[in-house]
């Protein structure tokens, strides 16, 4: 069976039962495989039996003025805006049906579709309205002009609420099922609730997600985006199974030794308290024994903080661990991730450090790791959970998590990372916009910052994680963080590297000496990597020395640039490398 197709009016297009290698169909772009048309003589014409098939003209209940003509849309226009579909608002390359007196374009599968819908949103069937009308969406609280209607509930939704939204989920950050609502009666009515994701008021009259034994309520896009929530199957799930994933011990996950160090040596105290004299840590090869001499300029080699006693050192390298560093747990659940995190002492990359999914800063210590998504955070960050008490603001910061970028209050520095809003907002410390106007990221991008209910207050993990007092080279006095003007003198300046400061923004200070200084000055610009410590990789056979910065700037072997600053350098081949060269 042949047919002269208006695709290819040289030569007819002839009936194949069944096309065996898959090839694109020309009317809608998809692999053909089964019964099909092609042209023998040509190669490329390959159409679905269906896609061949379609009428030429079609009468619209969108478009009743006119006949719609079937035309091939990636050959008839140039401009993709004014050839986009009515219904879905794209420009595919697809056989589309139009009308060239309105310019009026429908794909053939919109103007197929179906004229009623079963959606896990509603309990009864929705009815698809052939008419261009302006509703607002009983589900989402948008504008549309398409709808699909409930007319026994009066209810109306886009056809993409009702196909994208699932009953029931659970939030990595909560314990219980989120239930899908749009009933304001099921929520306490004093004051406008926030969501639990992004910290930014929900809109109870329209849907939203909610726990009634917690009174937690979140936003339906914060719910259903794949980084909040949990890869499960609720609606399969019974009572007993859910009770089970909520009261999920870690302890038993034995994928990893749980254990962090062996005790060596023990001393028991006047008071009878046990003290750990000596251990044998997982992240280092030597034991390393308790100290409590006062270390200058010596870092943590967990968190890469300044050492301050109590601390565990080892007598034979330069390796030093607080305390608190020694005692923290080998696995842990954090709110900004969906898996399973293990403390590893390096990361596991081929420079040995790694950028802190919170905030961004490159990090040599610690990393509380995913190395399915590839995702570390730095000890200082993975001691931030769902809220935070900071001194440099009066009430409590909850961590909200957003597609859009925002800024910190203490910088003024846009947050670029994961988030759960979708507004820009401003880190207080800083005052930097995270993103401007607004403007909204791919879906695979996520931002977070701590934000303030009351105030709007918004704080990044880079300056949430700044130390609260520090020391700064050969300064006699210690620095303390400060957040408010130190004076009414209308010049600010930082002391250090004497540029003008902005008086918004937290800075470190030193009273004794009215001594101001902007953070980076006194930190530096890597305050996360521990200098001077030697590292082994398999490309070469010595160990390898992570240097700041000289004064020769000695020459990469790799590419020949001066090593100005963080490079690697072997002291027994006498050669450096940048770390990007390595």
């Amino acid at each position: 069976m042949d047919i002269q197709h208006f695709c290819h009016d040289q030569h007819p297009l002839v009936f194949n039962k069944f096309e065996r290698r898959g090839s694109p169909c020309w009317a809608c772009g998809k692999l053909v495989f089964g019964p099909s048309y092609s042209c023998i003589k040509c190669t490329g014409y390959y159409h679905h039996k269906s896609c061949a098939e379609l009428p030429r003209e079609l009468q619209h209940p969108l478009h009743p003025k006119h006949p719609l003509i079937l035309f091939d849309e990636s050959k008839f226009y140039e401009d993709e805006e004014y050839s986009k579909c009515k219904v879905c608002k794209e420009y595919r390359e697809e056989y589309t049906y139009g009308c060239f007196r309105c310019n009026f374009n429908l794909h053939n599968k919109c103007a197929y579709l179906p004229l009623t819908l079963e959606s896990e949103v509603h309990d009864h069937p929705l009815t698809r309205i052939w008419k261009f009308m302006k509703f607002t969406c009983d589900l989402c609280g948008k504008e549309g002009d398409l709808p699909f209607l409930c007319a026994q509930c009066n209810f109306c939704i886009h056809k993409t609420c009702a196909s994208s939204y699932l009953r029931r989920v659970k939030a990595v950050r909560h314990n219980h099922p989120l239930h899908l609502t749009y009933s304001s009666l099921e929520v306490p009515q004093s004051d406008s609730p926030f969501c639990q994701l992004c910290v930014r008021k929900v809109d109870i009259d329209y849907g939203f997600y909610y726990c009634s034994s917690c009174d937690y309520v979140a936003h339906l896009d914060c719910s259903m985006d794949e980084r909040n929530r949990e890869d499960i199957n609720l609606l399969e799930l019974t009572d007993g199974e859910s009770n089970e994933l909520e009261n999920e011990d870690l302890e038993l996950d034995g994928s990893v030794d749980l254990a962090t160090y062996i005790v060596k040596k023990i001393n028991v105290g006047e008071d009878g308290i046990e003290i750990l004299t000596e251990i044998k840590h997982f992240s280092h090869e030597h034991d390393l024994k308790l100290s409590d001499e006062v270390e200058n300029n010596k870092k943590c080699d967990g968190c890469v903080r300044a050492i301050f006693p109590p601390f565990y050192r080892c007598a034979k390298c330069n390796f030093f661990l607080h305390k608190s560093c020694i005692e923290l747990p080998r696995k842990k659940r954090h709110p900004l991730h969906q898996h399973l995190l293990t403390l590893l002492a390096k990361a596991p990359c081929w420079s040995k450090s790694f950028e802190c999914d919170a905030c961004d800063q490159l990090c040599n210590g610690f990393t509380y790791c995913c190395e399915e998504c590839d995702f570390d955070l730095d000890v200082q960050c993975s001691l931030i959970l769902e809220s935070l008490s900071h001194k440099g603001h009066e009430h409590l910061l909850h961590l909200s998590t957003t597609s859009y970028a925002q800024n910190c209050s203490s910088c003024d520095y846009e947050s670029f990372h994961l988030s759960t809003t979708s507004y820009a907002q401003n880190c207080s410390s800083c005052d930097s916009e995270s993103f401007q106007d607004s403007e909204r990221l791919q879906d695979s991008e996520r931002f977070q910052v701590l934000r303030c209910i009351t105030c709007e207050f918004a704080l990044d993990f880079k300056c949430a994680t700044l130390p609260l007092t520090t020391r700064y080279k050969q300064h006699e006095h210690p620095f303390t963080l400060s957040y408010a003007v130190e004076d009414d003198s209308g010049d600010y300046y930082c002391d250090i590297c004497e540029e003008e400061r902005d008086p918004k923004h937290w800075f470190y200070y030193c009273a004794d000496c009215s001594y101001p200084a902007h953070p980076e000055c006194i930190l530096g610009k890597y305050p996360n990597i521990k200098f001077g410590g030697a590292c082994t990789f398999d490309g070469h056979p010595h160990p390898l020395t992570i240097i700041e910065k000289t004064k020769d700037h000695p020459e990469c072997h790799r590419c020949g640039e001066p090593c100005k600053e963080f490079f690697y350098q072997c002291a027994m081949c006498n050669f450096s490398f940048h770390i990007n060269c390595f």
